[in-house]
């Protein structure tokens, strides 16, 4: 083991934080961090806004489901897929084909684990915030995106103020095949599904009832933002 490893294998979602700034020097670390993420055929299809804005902050939180640590945060990064300056530098470009959408999801991905990682390094903390997508059209226009720019999710990042339990992951026996799909373990499930109930009973704030099989139950019996497909096609993506 290393310290890098250490801190992958520490990670937690941080939803509280102190009033501390991030000092330039550090943020300027972090995001260097996460532009020097791979990048499928080099084609660094992800920009980030760095909202800094108190009012923009206070709609951001609102348009993310009432998400306050949005607003309370030391930075507020929001990632988004950005063919347009590619567009600008080569009108031969066809950002509209589903798989650079794709590209550009993974891409912004493997960037904000970066960025995230790099933080945590240093001794900070932060959380996803995907429920930008919630309203993903009034955070475009918030945020002035252009054509061919589509919002992703943001990042919540700051001194933490809280010391949340690690949340259990699926086992590796499920997780992870050997050279062919293999059958879903019950019994590692059941196994699984009695941690995770533990662990929701007795975690530190939020406490609740139920198992990780209740709560996939529960989140995916749903419609899941039905509208997202509209908002990437009005942005002129993924739509062949």
């Amino acid at each position: 083991m290393n310290q890098v490893i250490d801190t992958m294998l520490s990670h937690r979602s941080i939803r509280k934080f102190t009033r501390e700034a991030i000092t330039p020097e550090q943020l300027d670390t972090i995001l260097s961090a996460g532009i020097s993420a791979s990048s499928s055929s080099f084609l660094q299809t992800t920009s980030i806004i760095r909202v800094t804005d108190p009012e923009k902050r206070t709609v951001l939180a609102e348009c993310a489901g009432g998400q306050q640590y949005v607003e309370t945060a030391a930075e507020f990064l929001v990632f988004c897929i950005d063919y347009q300056r590619h567009f600008q530098l080569s009108p031969e470009v066809k950002p509209e084909f589903t798989e650079l959408t794709l590209i550009g999801a993974i891409d912004a991905g493997i960037m904000a684990q970066n960025t995230l990682l790099a933080a945590e390094s240093l001794g900070l903390g932060g959380v996803y915030i995907g429920g930008l997508r919630n309203n993903p059209k009034a955070v475009d226009e918030l945020l002035g995106l252009p054509k061919y720019c589509a919002v992703m999710f943001g990042m919540c990042l700051g001194h933490p103020d809280q010391d949340p339990k690690i949340k259990p992951r699926l086992p590796k026996k499920v997780m992870v095949h050997q050279d062919g799909y293999q059958a879903l373990s019950e019994e590692a499930i059941a196994e699984y599904d009695d941690e995770t109930s533990h662990y929701y009973q007795t975690r530190g704030s939020n406490q609740k009832a139920g198992s990780w099989s209740d709560h996939i139950s529960e989140r995916l019996s749903k419609e899941s933002r039905p509208f997202i497909r509209d908002y990437l096609n009005s942005k002129g993506l993924a739509t062949k």
